[in-house]
């Protein structure tokens, strides 16, 4: 489908590709991986066409339809809605749609007619029949809420249009789809619906990410694009982890032969080309050493960058850290970002808090940090408890143009100072040697940004890391690094976090926090959703497998045979199809709208009563309201998989058809 051959491209005098030379089947699904900076969105960029190779060529086969996210998506029109906007997904279909109902009104023109069978052909040939289907599934599964559909699409925050771009791509069903870091704007809930749909995606995958959750599950083909290169690797993940670190250490040890050839021969040149009888031979040599600096062999960014990240023994603490008592909060007075949170978290814990944007998460960690204060309840530390705050803009509070080592000085004087040897103790702890401690902070990658970070927040010799989304920054070896220092720490961790891998490896205890209140859960991340499983089947709660999403994409299945018909015979077969499923589709479709309209009404009630409760009157029943909520969170769920499986016994019968 896609073969790049022998393309390069320069960024002035950086080279930023170099002789890269791969190929993409059909069907493969390769995951495009490499230390920041290296190249990785340069390559999408030439198969999209905004970016012209300097050498070399990318030859694209069978003109597929592509599929990419855009990174500043606006609407058309300030009235544009959310759902307007993603079903704008397939270029030209609106336009297609509307020539339909203008032929439609004079179909005994033959030529008309003609015209209006190849367009109808077209349309359902690009999903165009159940396109407002598969957008809504997938504005639902990436967190949007039913009422949210009609809400104008400027009206929502840069990352939900993010997840708005996501799911009008998604819903396209392209040939070829193109992802750059999609879960970096999304929620960890969000970040496993997606998961299941690209699972059961049955084009060809493109898949720029660090997270190993989506790369593990998602690919069978790796694309590594370091110092230039791109290599491609025939097997998923944990193949390309083994299979890199093998071909390292013949690269490292042909480099190390390279250079001590070239010191040999450096050596001869530089005694020898002074003398008359030896400089026919020094100049051979110097030839010689030219041709090997040409081709000079360098080691891939991860192995030179790497660094470490050693974490001290926190200072002794009391065994209770933290403790919240009816905790609540509202930057208005009015609407309330949650109330009545209640959770402890003891020594030695470490605990992921998980559930969708917007419910808090940021917030309540600020209040553990102490950097807000609460509206209502209390937010208790414990006796000798020192946190150390990490927010999701630490890169953004390192100054860019300060060195390191003033980056961290700062810190250490800021909090008693001491020797200067200890404080280089600390530097080195960290990875940073006498190279990189003069290095403006501004040049340094996203993994020696965090350790930067790390440093400065364990000057201040903190036992209780509160760590707001620690990997956004990171590839995947510096989330390796983060994630074994983690695991070696002994003091406690409160994190948020949408990596899911991330999650597993370091949280021992999870907590939810969802529209109804918080749980904590006991155990690590399988636990939790082992056990979330357990409740929400118990309730009466379904939670859909890919299999079951209602979207002619998400479904598995063999590729027919090849059946050779005439344009007569194809447009009789589907004649007959449509005609002996016309009255169970209307059937569904009334279903369908049925289900929407009683979504509506109950999300509205559903609303109103959690109102009383976030602003109560003098007369409220507290009881009474919550039984309400509870009794309309039922009814939703019901409704929901109703809706769901009338949606996709629909949507298969028009595909048959």
């Amino acid at each position: 489908m896609l073969d790049f051959k022998g393309i390069s491209v320069h960024y002035g005098h950086q080279d930023v590709l170099t002789n890269v030379t791969f190929r993409v089947n059909k069907g493969d699904r390769v995951g495009v991986v490499g230390p920041n900076g290296s190249g990785k969105s340069t390559l999408f960029k030439i198969v999209l066409g905004e970016m012209s190779t300097d050498t070399g060529e990318l030859v694209i086969e069978c003109d597929p339809r592509i599929g990419w996210t855009r990174q500043n998506p606006e609407p058309d029109s300030p009235e544009e809605t959310l759902l307007e906007y993603s079903l704008r997904g397939i270029p030209g279909l609106s336009e297609m749609e509307a020539e339909m109902a203008e032929l439609e009104a004079d179909l005994q023109d033959p030529a008309k007619m003609k015209r209006y069978g190849e367009l109808q052909t077209k349309f359902e040939h690009l999903g165009g029949y159940d396109i407002e289907t598969r957008v809504k599934i997938a504005l639902g599964g990436l967190g949007f809420t039913t009422d949210e559909f009609e809400k104008p699409f400027r009206s929502f925050s840069g990352g939900w249009r993010m997840r708005a771009e996501l799911s009008r791509v998604l819903a396209s069903k392209p040939d070829l789809l193109l992802l750059d870091e999609p879960s970096n704007y999304l929620d960890l809930p969000a970040v496993d619906w997606l998961q299941k749909y690209l699972k059961a995606y049955d084009g060809t995958l493109m898949l720029i990410s660090h997270d190993r959750y989506l790369l593990r599950t998602l690919t069978n083909v790796i694309v590594e694009v370091d110092a230039g290169t791109a290599t491609r690797y025939e097997g998923d993940l944990d193949y390309y982890l083994r299979e890199r670190e093998v071909r390292y250490e013949h690269l490292k040890a042909a480099k190390e032969n390279q250079d001590h050839h070239r010191e040999q021969l450096q050596r001869f040149v530089d005694r020898f080309r002074a003398q008359a009888t030896k400089a026919a031979q020094a100049q051979s040599r110097q030839k010689l050493i030219d041709k090997i600096d040409e081709e000079r062999i360098v080691l891939p960014k991860r192995y030179t960058q790497s660094g470490r990240l050693r974490l001290a023994e926190p200072p002794p603490s009391g065994i209770e850290m933290f403790r919240c008592e009816k905790l609540g909060f509202s930057y208005d007075g009015v609407k309330k970002v949650f109330s009545d949170i209640e959770f402890n978290v003891s020594r030695g814990d470490k605990v992921a808090l998980i559930g969708y944007n917007g419910l808090g998460k940021t917030t309540l960690m600020r209040l553990m940090a102490g950097t807000r204060q609460p509206t209502e309840g209390k937010a208790v530390i414990g006796h000798n408890v020192v946190p150390g705050y990490l927010s999701q803009e630490f890169a953004e509070t390192i100054p860019p143009d300060v060195s390191v080592y003033r980056v961290a000085k700062n810190a250490w004087d800021a909090h008693g100072g001491g020797p200067e040897k200890i404080f280089r103790n600390q530097l080195g702890a960290f990875g940073f040697d006498e190279n990189d401690v003069e290095k403006p902070s501004g040049v340094l990658s996203g993994g020696e940004k965090i350790r930067l970070a790390f440093l400065r927040l364990f000057l201040t010799a903190p036992n209780f890391l509160l760590l707001d989304e620690p990997t956004t920054h990171l590839d995947l070896d510096g989330r390796r690094l983060l994630q074994d220092a983690l695991q070696k720490y002994s003091g406690t961790i409160f994190l948020v976090s949408h990596d899911i891998d991330f999650v597993r490896a370091v949280a021992t205890s999870i907590l939810e926090i969802t529209r109804e209140g918080i749980r904590q859960y006991p155990g690590g991340y399988d636990y939790y959703c082992e056990k979330k499983a357990e409740r929400e089947k118990d309730v009466g709660s379904r939670c859909r497998c890919p299999e079951e999403i209602p979207n002619s994409s998400v479904r598995l299945s063999a590729t027919p045979a090849p059946v050779t018909l005439t344009s007569k015979e194809l447009r009789k077969q589907r004649a007959e199809a449509r005609a002996k499923v016309a009255p169970r589709v209307k059937e569904l479709k009334k279903r369908v709208e049925t289900a929407e309209q009683k979504l509506d009404e109950l999300q509205k009630q559903l609303d109103e009563a959690s109102a009383e409760l976030f602003n109560p009157t003098p007369t409220t029943n507290f009881a009474e309201v919550n039984r309400t909520v509870r009794t309309l969170q039922f009814e939703i769920d019901r409704y929901t998989a109703d809706w769901e499986e009338a949606a996709t016994e629909l949507e298969q019968l028009t595909q048959e058809a």
